[in-house]
């Protein structure tokens, strides 16, 4: 059998998308995948106040302009990085990388002293605020000034393979972990998505059209939803301990009642936010670690989407404007900082759709829906069960399209497995260990007198893709550098490290109203 008919030579494209980045499907049903898109941002966007806010000493009608105001602030966010940033199509959402210092945070006892539940809230929110507005400076600098990309070039595809995996697989914690809380909704839900998109993707039952494979999601919670509907209001958790029922219940939420018919989120609408030097310092690790995975999860967009790796300058101006972000999100009281969300990007993968137009739509429903408080709240109590079987999914295509990069590396070479093995066992099995000590009396595994300094190492050594990240791009450059630049795939690889070197880079990822001429590309 001749080599020709069993070997994969490495592709730059995935060959089976049917829209990439520039290409848009017809209006409707870019309005659908766009609704699709966000509704599955919401998962993390209400899950985050849900864990917070009462931390904080916040009420359900808190918890509910809260996850509104973070809704509104990721429908912005998203829109500047779909048209300035990166340009690539990924959703900028709330992020679990801030909780760590957020929870520092709350529990300094100058917050703590406040007894009125209420002012602690105000107050802690405020506290939050002023460490993000100052935290945001990191990345608006280290984006703008260009130092981001000049750091991205030590990376490999060798390097930069594990990131992105970690990316994705190091998000177990919040798949079936999660799922298990209520097995009964979960696992259908697994079950049917997984049978819609790939089993069902070619069964058209409208006109030619393969609806179940654009809207698995749409489709899914629907169904499920109803289903879990259907078991709360028949009286199956009656008596139930308290965790099934917050998990399974879709009543439990409490947020559609308290949330405000119409409510316009607007800067600085707690008061004035304070700073405080040890809060800030707490909270600029969990910009470093966003800025981290925000890198892997762009990477791994730009696959899926048919677009070239974003090339330093690119990478650059997109954790720029993400700075911006985090900045909109201390001024607004969001209650956490953002990063790119890593479902949004699997579901590229999903639906086979990586046009950036789905993903500015997506953006106005979530401005749209913010500020409709009622409508909103309806959909945010979705029962985060059904969110964590799509997680299964979708954090899973993510991690392997990481591992696709491994492809353009020698992979018979056992300097690269020693790599690619150490990063990936490191960047889950490090992180594992720092968790497990966070969870049990919230003090982490560091902890000296300095409560920043711990917030600090516990949030940097939490992130699987930063511990893989250093690893990996350390072990990378100083093991035999010269010698393996074939087997690390430089070769591939360099021509994408400036916007000059592929003539692809302009049609991706040039900026638009003729901007180009006030910033120009390096």
């Amino acid at each position: 059998m001749a080599m020709a008919e069993i070997a994969h030579p490495p592709m730059e494209q995935l060959q089976d998308l049917e829209y990439c980045i520039d290409s848009n499907p017809p209006w409707p049903e870019t309005i659908l995948l766009a609704f699709q898109n966000y509704i599955l941002v919401l998962g993390t966007s209400a899950m985050i106040p849900t864990l917070l806010v009462p931390l904080m000493g916040g009420s359900d009608g808190d918890k509910a302009r809260v996850i509104q105001t973070l809704l509104f602030v990721a429908g912005i966010n998203t829109l500047l990085q779909a048209l300035f940033g990166t340009r690539l199509p990924a959703v900028v959402g709330g992020s679990f990388a801030y909780v760590i210092p957020i929870v520092y945070i709350i529990s300094d006892s100058s917050l703590q002293r406040i007894s009125e539940p209420h002012i602690r809230f105000i107050q802690t929110m405020r506290a939050i605020q002023g460490a993000l507005i100052v935290a945001s400076s990191i990345q608006i600098i280290l984006g703008y000034s260009q130092v981001w990309g000049l750091f991205s070039r030590f990376f490999s595809p060798l390097g930069i393979a594990p990131v992105v995996g970690l990316v994705g697989l190091g998000l177990f914690q919040r798949g079936f972990p999660a799922l298990g809380n209520c097995v009964e909704i979960g696992l259908p839900t697994l079950l049917l998505v997984i049978g819609l998109s790939q089993y069902l993707k070619h069964v058209k039952p409208l006109r030619d059209f393969p609806l179940f494979e654009r809207f698995p999601i749409l489709i899914c919670v629907a169904i499920i939803w109803i289903y879990s509907v259907i078991l709360t209001a028949s009286g199956a958790y009656r008596g139930k301990p308290l965790h099934t029922q917050l998990s399974c219940r879709t009543d439990r939420a409490n947020i559609i009642s308290t949330a405000p018919w119409f409510k316009f989120p607007y800067p600085l609408q707690w008061g004035p936010p304070t700073f405080a030097a040890g809060h800030s310092f707490a909270m600029m690790s969990a910009v470093l670690v966003s800025m981290v995975e925000s890198t892997g999860a762009y990477k791994a967009a730009s696959r899926l989407a048919i677009a070239t790796p974003p090339p330093a300058y690119v990478l650059s101006r997109g954790i720029g404007w993400q700075g911006i972000g985090v900045l909109l999100d201390g001024l607004f009281g969001t209650g956490t900082g953002s990063t790119v969300s890593v479902e949004n990007v699997g579901l590229l993968g999903l639906t086979r759709v990586g046009s950036r137009r789905v993903v500015q739509i997506s953006a106005g429903f979530m401005i749209f829906f913010s500020m409709l408080g009622k409508f909103g709240a309806v959909f945010a109590s979705i029962p985060f069960v059904i969110y964590a079987a799509l997680y299964c999914v979708l954090f899973g295509l993510v991690g392997s399209v990481g591992l696709s990069f491994l492809q353009f590396t020698n992979m018979n070479c056992m300097r690269n497995l020693l790599i690619t093995g150490l990063s990936l066992f490191l960047g889950i099995s490090i992180p594992q260990f720092f968790n497990e000590y966070w969870s049990q009396g919230r003090h982490g595994l560091v902890h000296t007198n300095a409560g920043w300094f711990n917030a600090f190492i516990n949030t940097i050594f939490s992130s699987p893709p930063t511990v893989g990240l250093i690893v990996a791009v350390f072990l990378d450059n100083t093991l035999e550098v010269e010698k393996s630049k074939k087997d690390r795939g430089m070769p591939w690889w360099v021509k994408f490290r400036t916007f000059r070197g592929d003539n692809r880079n302009e049609e991706f990822y040039t900026l638009p109203f003729n901007l180009n001429r006030f910033f120009p590309p390096t």
